[in-house]
């Protein structure tokens, strides 16, 4: 028996939150910010927390360091449900942290890697492949050992019968050097958004980009925001979602990432993978009932109570 549904590996940092800002930074000058927020970061974050809120259970590998950020970092885990007990603590590299200065609908936004920079194999617990039912790996361009030995951790989770999805996310270097002929025969479910694999693959369209994915997948889900999501499976016809669209959304932060989580919730569950599909389309639209990536997922029960009330999930 497996200990965890679910062990997520990637990224962690807090997130610094400026809002009301008087004009955009300029070099030379000092301006004002009337709110702040300091909170968790991260779409990994995002994704355990809303996983472990929908009922599974839930632990993460990330590298932090051994600062106030770090304990803010742990104990914003642990307040949602989420398994700790495989952070990895250092004194050498601080805890990663993203500066978000908005306005109005927009960001900037400004990362310090820090410490999940530099997270590799050889740093994590072996237990983690022997305890998950399934791993979760994201944000692999902000974690450069992670990417680095992104091949040898795959080949342990198969090794170890473990199933494995894979949300690349944005390159902030925009250089795309991922070996997807390499990686994807890996991966049990690969899940980028619709721009992400257009960059990756180099391609104009999606539909090219869909098809130069398809001789290496097992199964691929893309998320495609208010035209829903894609399901590509070895052998079969790709399968097309229609998004459940909210007529007032609150914000979309994280959206992608709680459609993982509900994707890959009912995966480690055992549910078809069409099914899987339909659950991840009502958490994402869920999420964006409510301010920030979190806020939405109370329980398992109040989550399926407003897609079925919201958006007429069945």
């Amino acid at each position: 028996m497996k200990q965890f549904d679910i062990i997520a590996l990637g990224e962690l940092n807090v997130d610094l939150i400026l809002n009301n800002i008087e004009g955009f930074p300029e070099v030379g000058k000092e301006k004002f910010a009337k709110q702040m927020t300091l909170t968790l970061g991260s779409s990994t974050a995002i994704f355990a927390a809303n996983a472990a809120a929908i009922g599974a259970k839930v632990a993460f590998c990330g590298m932090i360091g051994n600062d106030s950020f770090g304990d803010l970092v742990e104990s914003s885990l642990q307040a949602k449900g989420v398994d700790t007990r495989f952070l990895i603590r250092q004194d050498k590299h601080a805890t990663g942290a993203t500066i978000c200065m908005s306005y109005d609908e927009d960001r900037a936004n400004l990362t310090y890697q820090g410490a999940m920079d530099y997270m590799g194999l050889e740093d994590i617990n072996p237990d983690v492949f022997k305890e998950a039912k399934h791993i979760h790996i994201s944000s692999i361009f902000m974690q450069s050992g992670v990417k680095r030995d992104l091949k040898k951790i795959l080949e342990l989770c198969k090794a170890n019968g473990v199933t494995t999805s894979l949300d690349s996310q944005w390159d902030p270097t925009e250089q795309w050097d991922l070996d997807l002929k390499e990686i994807l025969p890996l991966v049990t479910v690969f899940m980028p958004n619709e721009t992400e694999l257009k960059f990756l693959t180099r391609k104009a369209t999606l539909e090219e980009a869909l098809e130069a994915i398809r001789p290496y997948v097992n199964a691929a889900v893309i998320k495609c925001g208010s035209k829903g999501s894609i399901l590509m499976r070895k052998g079969q016809p790709d399968r097309k979602q229609e998004a459940l669209l909210n007529k007032n959304v609150v914000d979309c932060i994280g959206a992608g990432d709680s459609f993982n989580s509900g994707f890959i919730t009912r995966l480690a569950a055992g549910d078809a993978l069409d099914r899987c599909q339909e659950y991840g389309n009502m958490t994402g639209a869920v999420n964006t009932t409510a301010a920030g990536g979190t806020t939405a997922f109370t329980s398992r029960e109040d989550v399926e109570r407003v897609g079925r009330e919201r958006f007429g999930w069945r």
